[in-house]
């Protein structure tokens, strides 16, 4: 495992990252000493993340790849607990993404994937909206819904910044079931003082899971007042 627990960007050049093993590098990440997300942690310490790794972000080739790859994902924990578990999908962005690159880009691989969702003849997730601009927005596939978490290494935001563009799925049920247990809140706790204690701040964007729609969390940047979410179910 490629860890860059010394550096507190968390990560090599391009150059090594071209190198080395997405999935590897990816975790090194996740483990590194300053991450903050315990959550990640956990799930790579118990072997609950799986990963895959796929061509330009926000092409829509990708789509049938990634969607079988969350169809199989949910199948596999279909019934995950409290353990958190996450599915990471890794990119091969040859060029450098701005922040508004990396969120266009993103919102136009998760457009491409629903695409392929309603092609194939699978309906939105009934627990969930399918407007971003309502505060029970989820992302859906396959019939599961998922909150996603984008990473990249033009991220403002330490904690987001990947060394290669990542969008994590992450399953919405499992953030209800810690919500009911109780252990949603302690764990968001432990991550904001930890980003605090990272780059001395909170992203300014992230709300308690179901207070805000999620869509202005998923790229990471601190999206304006007005922002209107790109994607249409």
């Amino acid at each position: 495992m490629n860890s860059s627990r010394n550096n507190p960007q968390f990560g090599p050049s391009a150059d090594t990252a071209a190198q080395c093993n997405a999935s590897d590098l990816i975790a090194g990440f996740i483990s590194s000493k300053s991450f903050p997300c315990v959550g990640a942690k956990s799930a790579l310490n118990k072997d609950r993340i799986r990963f895959g790794r796929f061509a330009s972000l926000g092409s829509a080739s990708n789509a049938p790849q990634l969607n079988d790859a969350l169809l199989a994902f949910s199948a596999e924990f279909e019934n995950p607990g409290n353990g958190p578990v996450s599915y990471m999908a890794i990119f091969d962005n040859d060029e450098p993404l701005s922040e508004m690159e990396f969120e266009e880009r993103l919102w136009e691989q998760l457009q491409s994937m629903h695409d392929v969702d309603q092609r194939r003849g699978f309906d939105w997730n009934p627990q969930v909206s399918a407007d971003p601009g309502r505060h029970d927005f989820s992302f859906s596939n396959g019939g599961r819904a998922f909150f996603v978490v984008g990473l990249h290494p033009g991220a403002s935001r330490l904690a987001r910044r990947a060394p290669m563009p990542c969008m994590v799925f992450n399953f919405h049920d499992q953030f209800e079931s810690l919500k009911a247990s109780g252990k949603y809140q302690s764990m968001q706790d432990a991550i904001r003082a930890r980003d605090m204690e990272l780059q001395g701040s909170i992203n300014p964007v992230l709300a308690r899971f179901g207070d805000s729609s999620e869509a202005r969390q998923y790229s990471g940047r601190a999206v304006e007042a007005g922002w209107k979410c790109p994607f249409h179910h």
